[in-house]
């Protein structure tokens, strides 16, 4: 800034001079100036001479002189450019003696009111608004009446999940946290009206008061937000891209069900974003394209206008499966398990798919599907891609083993060994034996998944045993050939079937009683056998609705002491599931066999129909139900009828695992082929289910409710699934 002439009056700058000579002689350490007779304080005209007003800068300079005395030095003059080497040093004496009087303690003021409670909000509430009282400090209102907040139910609902005030609702708040959070619920409040497409909304942030007669020796504040969403945003121009270049491009718009006009909901635009991405990749577009959306708002139009660059890249259909490994698993038994041919219109979820039906097999430790262009797109046209799969092996042997005792089995030892993959693809050998106290078994299985389409099995077992059951004891040696289509874990199905044939030699008696052995009897059976099931239920091991119904259906011959015999066997199965509240399960299931055309004496007793035990009417031993001879025996019958009921209630301890389980059986054995009400044993009792990733694991306690004299008292059981 340049320099300009003083406008001051003449004693106006002599007041500025003295000021400035005083300051001098501070800065230089000049003995103050002798007080005034304090009686009469001289005016600022009698300290001032006339040659300072006549000439103030000389006298300033003068009376600066001759201030600082003899032998001092004078001021330097004070250069802006050129900082202070040394500052004069002062002294000040501390004051002696000073007490200061102790603080004293404040005392709580009772009627103090949360009126500040939160800075800058403002303390006015709606008198007419509609309320909404989430908990004793939160508390929303809703005082636009139009146009109506339609979405108020949902905006609600998850304004209550994400709140940090709903979370301080235990009664140990304090007012600063409540501050705090009730900031971060102002925010998010703001957030949700955005959501749902209202961008000029207002929250008015309050401390409601309490209301009259609640209890006042209730200090805590209430929070209170008052929503007025104001007018509801629209959707303006909708610009996705490059769709319109597909073939499918009709089909496809319509799959992105937003169109101008409607109101916007980002939520929305999520959920149909996923719905068109879902209907390329099932229309033939394997490798479409779909950038993020973007949503330009346009507060005077109060509309929206929405950007999804889409990029379908042609349409394809599938072509050839590659293997990266042909040794292992075939080019050509990838394709005989894929759920697609050759030509047919490519779909993302038949590529996922086959990667699940690779992983199932169990022989690969990691597996990758990719599809790959080999012709591309011409006019209408569609291009070929061939999925190439990747895998890795796992490991393909298996020893495994078992040891184990039951009341009724006594000890059990058990072990296999097993090669999944010895003859390639997906053929496998498996050498089992078993050896305990009632049973020993040694057998050998040949099994081919994937044998001869998707999901169908064949297995060719062969095997030798002695096994002492409480109704017979049998020595068996037995050739049994199985091709079913199999419902699995990963691949649940609502029909499953099998069809098989089976031939064996047998020698078996009654049991030995108190020393006295029965006869044995030999019996030669040839037998084809088919079953089916039909299966609406969500779980293999632990179903919460639906049915399963089971049909078996076996006609044999049975060749003992020189007569042939034939007779059918067939046995129905059905269950129900229904799930009641939130952690409930009732259960019902009932099951009726029989065996038509032949006598009992014909019948081996290994292949004759008893009941009792885990699976059957709980309470009483395997076997324990039905006919009997002379000694008490089991003898097995040619009719069965068994019904079981359960409730499986959850108890919410260890996060939903435990669940209890009342249950009610009852099941009869009949020597006729129709069944006998009159003889129905009954049993009762609690089971406990904890459920784990690969299934329940159940524990069953039950009491025969009409014994014999030779049933047990209890009944325990342990297993992997629920009973049934």
């Amino acid at each position: 800034m340049g320099w300009q002439p003083s406008t001051r009056s003449p004693i106006e700058s002599a007041r500025v001079a003295l000021t400035t000579c005083l300051a001098a002689l501070a800065v230089a350490g000049a003995p103050p100036i002798a007080a005034q007779d304090s009686e009469v304080p001289p005016s600022l005209e009698d300290l001032i001479p006339d040659s300072a007003v006549e000439n103030p800068d000389e006298w300033a300079r003068q009376g600066t002189d001759d201030a600082v005395g003899p032998g001092v030095d004078t001021v330097p003059d004070l250069d802006a450019e050129t900082p202070i080497a040394e500052l004069p040093e002062m002294s000040v004496a501390w004051p002696e003696n000073v007490e200061l009087e102790p603080l004293q303690p404040l005392e709580p003021e009772d009627d103090i009111e949360f009126a500040q409670l939160l800075e800058d909000a403002p303390q006015v509430a709606f008198d007419e608004a509609e309320i909404e009282q989430l908990s004793d400090t939160l508390v929303l209102g809703f005082p636009q009446q139009e146009p109506p907040f339609s979405q108020r139910g949902d905006f609600v609902d998850r304004f209550e999940a994400l709140s940090t005030v709903e979370e301080l609702n235990d009664g140990d708040e304090n007012v600063a946290q409540l501050a705090a959070r009730a900031r971060e619920d102002e925010e998010l409040l703001t957030n949700l009206l955005r959501v749902y497409g209202y961008y000029d909304g207002e929250i008015v942030r309050t401390i409601a008061t309490r209301d009259a007669g609640e209890d006042t020796a209730d200090q805590r504040p209430r929070v209170r937000f008052d929503v007025i969403p104001g007018a509801r945003y629209t959707y303006g121009a909708i610009d996705l891209g490059q769709l319109d270049t597909a073939v499918d491009a009709a089909s496809l718009r319509d799959s992105f069900n937003i169109q101008v006009g409607d109101y916007l909901q980002s939520d929305t635009i999520m959920a149909e974003r996923f719905n068109l991405d879902r209907a390329l990749g099932e229309s033939g577009y394997a490798f479409a394209e779909i950038d993020e959306p973007e949503l330009l708002i346009d507060h005077e139009r109060v509309e929206g206008d929405l950007t999804m660059p889409v990029r379908p890249n042609g349409k394809y259909v599938f072509g050839q499966v590659v293997s990266s490994d042909e040794a292992f698993l075939s080019s050509r038994h990838l394709e005989r398990i894929a759920r697609f041919e050759s030509g047919d219109i490519y779909r993302r979820s038949l590529e996922f798919d086959l990667r699940r039906a690779v992983t199932a097999t169990g022989l690969v430790s990691a597996v990758g599907v990719e599809a790959r262009e080999i012709r591309p797109p011409q006019g209408d046209e569609p291009g070929v891609v061939a999925m190439d799969v990747t895998m890795e092996r796992a490991k393909l042997r298996t020893i495994a083993g078992a040891i184990g005792y039951g009341s009724e089995e006594g000890i059990r030892v058990q072990a296999s060994w097993e090669h999944r993959n010895l003859f390639p693809p997906e053929g496998a050998l498996r050498l089992r034996g078993i050896l305990g106290t009632r049973e020993q078994l040694a057998g050998i299985t040949f099994r081919k998944n994937n044998f001869g389409g998707r999901d169908k099995v064949l297995t060719v077992d062969a095997y030798a045993s002695s096994i002492d059951t409480v109704a017979y004891d049998a020595r068996t040696v037995a050739l049994t050939g199985t091709y079913e289509r199999t419902s699995t874990l990963i691949f649940q199905k609502p029909l499953a079937w099998g069809i098989g044939a089976e031939v064996l030699a047998t020698d078996e008696r009654n049991r030995i009683v108190d020393g006295v052995e029965r006869p044995r009897q030999t019996y030669f059976v040839g037998a084809l056998f088919g079953r089916a099931t039909l299966d609406t239920s969500d779980s293999l091991l632990d179903p919460t609705r639906g049915f399963r119904v089971t049909g078996f259906l076996a006609p044999e011959t049975s060749r003992t002491q020189g007569v042939q015999y034939y007779y059918l066997r067939n046995r129905v199965d059905a269950a129900y599931y229904q799930t009641v509240g939130n952690r409930t399960v009732i259960a019902a299931r009932a099951a009726f066999a029989s065996i038509q055309g032949a006598e009992l004496v014909g019948i081996a007793p290994s292949r004759r129909l008893y009941a009792g035990g885990g699976g059957s009417v709980r309470g009483y031993g395997y076997q324990a139900i039905g006919p009997k001879n002379d000694f008490m025996e089991a003898t097995g019958g040619r009719s069965l009828v068994e019904a079981s009921i359960e409730a499986r209630i959850g108890t919410g301890l260890l996060d939903g695992a435990v669940s209890v389980v009342p249950f009610f059986d009852l099941g009869s054995v009949s020597t006729s082929t129709t069944p006998d009400f009159g003889e129905i044993k009954m049993g009762a009792g609690l089971g406990v289910r904890y459920t784990t990733g690969f299934g329940p694991i159940r524990l069953d306690v039950g009491f025969p409710l009409n014994p014999e004299p030779e049933d047990s008292a209890v009944g325990v059981y342990i297993s992997l699934g629920q009973a049934f």
